[in-house]
C-alpha cells in the first residue's frame, strides 16, 4: 500500500459548476478543504451575504 501523504489547504479557493449544482472548495487552515455543494438560489444568498459584509 502507498504513503498517504497529508492533503494541505494550500490553494485558491474554488467555485465550480457541475451538473445542476455549484461545489465550492475552501483551503482550511491546517491542511484540507471544506467541500459545500450549493444549488443556484443558495449561491446567490451566499453572494449577497458577502456583498453585505463587505465594508
Amino acid at each position: 500500500m502507498a504513503a498517504m501523504k497529508p492533503r494541505t489547504g494550500d490553494g485558491p479557493l474554488e467555485v465550480t459548476k457541475e451538473g445542476r449544482g455549484y461545489v465550492m472548495r475552501v483551503p482550511l487552515e491546517g491542511g484540507g478543504r471544506l467541500v459545500v455543494e450549493l444549488n443556484a438560489e443558495e449561491v446567490k444568498n451566499l453572494g449577497e451575504a458577502l456583498t453585505e459584509a463587505l465594508p
